[in-house]
């Protein structure tokens, strides 16, 4: 390897100054690099390494993760997002116990085939879990190599994507048999902590002398934005209803769509709507309700206002009976939850931080 590669150059500096010391690195197995790379989509080191922690705790091997219910993989998930990462983990585990021998296949294709690894995520844990060479592009690194090349268009544009993983795969080639995982966690902690997307510290960069966004005064110009776009408001109307014994009435989100799974409150999109489903399910006065104030939270598409209705002593109508659960109308289950159980559940964080800010904790 030359001393003047960027393969080089990066290693070089993440020696010094690198990450060695995050808990999935010690013992780095391939179970422990695949959850944190799971969580690190989307998310930093700092607001999923508490996650991580209570997760592998609580499930400290991919079998048990595999024979856990949903509830409480959705639960120790809860607060963390994007949750279709969390209901693919649980996916992707019990595929590897019916078809891999309750491990992580170290065959790329098999690897990738997995409910929730694409390109990237498969490159990072073969690299870093077992040091083979595969390149990984994820956000941080596509940041790197559009400075560093002066690569010029949207990166989520696939033409500019496969410029990337050529460039990704040119500096791989560089690197020493035995450092592929080093150099995996050197792109990501370069980008997260030096090449950073706003205020990049160039005056101490190990590649500045090639980097053509530094030469041509493009860094702050660079990666090209994503053409932007107005997000749409949407409003709805959550019930919080409460029983006789202060018990909370939960309701689990279909498989698909916002929330999938999780627990939540009885939510409809209109005053009108969430009206009709307390005539057809509960017993009670829906006008009785009172307002609490509204609950604005952004997805990555549209922008959710939430007006939640408080209504205590009520009941459920008759409904057919599963287990714990009731079956409302939707099809959707019913659940009363005990305000000191509603941690065991996965709910939403905004659903969360409203029954927490009335319900101490």
């Amino acid at each position: 390897m030359s001393a003047d590669s960027f393969a080089h150059r990066l290693l070089s500096w993440f020696d010094g100054h690198g990450r060695h010391d995050l808990p999935w690195q010690h013992p780095r197995t391939p179970y422990r690099v695949w959850l944190s790379e799971i969580m690190l989509q989307q998310t930093q080191v700092a607001t999923a390494t508490p996650y991580f922690l209570r997760f592998i705790e609580r499930f400290p091997t991919l079998s048990d993760l595999a024979a856990a219910t949903t509830d409480h993989v959705m639960a120790h998930w809860a607060g963390l997002g994007y949750y279709a990462r969390a209901r693919n983990l649980h996916a992707a585990a019990k595929v590897c116990v019916t078809d891999h021998g309750g491990e992580l296949p170290r065959d790329f294709d098999a690897l990738h085939a997995l409910p929730g690894i694409g390109r990237s995520t498969a490159g990072a844990i073969l690299s870093q879990a077992w040091n083979d060479r595969f390149p990984i592009l994820d956000g941080n690194v596509k940041r790197v190599l559009t400075r560093f090349h002066g690569t010029t268009g949207w990166p989520g544009l696939p033409a500019v994507e496969k410029q990337l993983w050529a460039l990704a795969e040119q500096h791989l080639r560089d690197v020493p048999d035995g450092r592929l995982a080093d150099y995996t966690q050197a792109q990501m902690d370069f980008g997260a902590t030096l090449c950073t997307r706003a205020k990049p510290a160039c005056v101490v960069c190990p590649v500045q002398d090639d980097c053509a966004a530094r030469r041509d005064g493009l860094v702050a110009a660079l990666p090209t934005s994503k053409p932007s776009k107005i997000l749409p408001e949407r409003e709805a109307v959550a019930l919080w209803l409460e029983n006789a014994d202060g018990e909370i009435l939960l309701q689990r989100r279909p498989e698909t769509g916002i929330w999938a799974s999780l627990w939540t409150l009885p939510q409809a999109d209109t005053d009108a709507g969430m009206r009709d489903w307390f005539a057809r399910e509960m017993k009670g006065t829906y006008d009785n309700a009172e307002e609490l104030p509204v609950v604005v939270h952004t997805f990555s598409h549209y922008r959710l206002h939430l007006l939640p209705l408080r209504l205590r002593k009520v009941a459920l109508r008759d409904a057919v009976r599963d287990n714990d659960d009731s079956v409302s109308g939707t099809g959707q289950a019913l659940r009363w939850v005990a305000r000191s159980d509603l941690a065991t559940l996965g709910l939403p964080a905004p659903i969360r931080k409203l029954l927490s800010a009335v319900i101490p904790a």
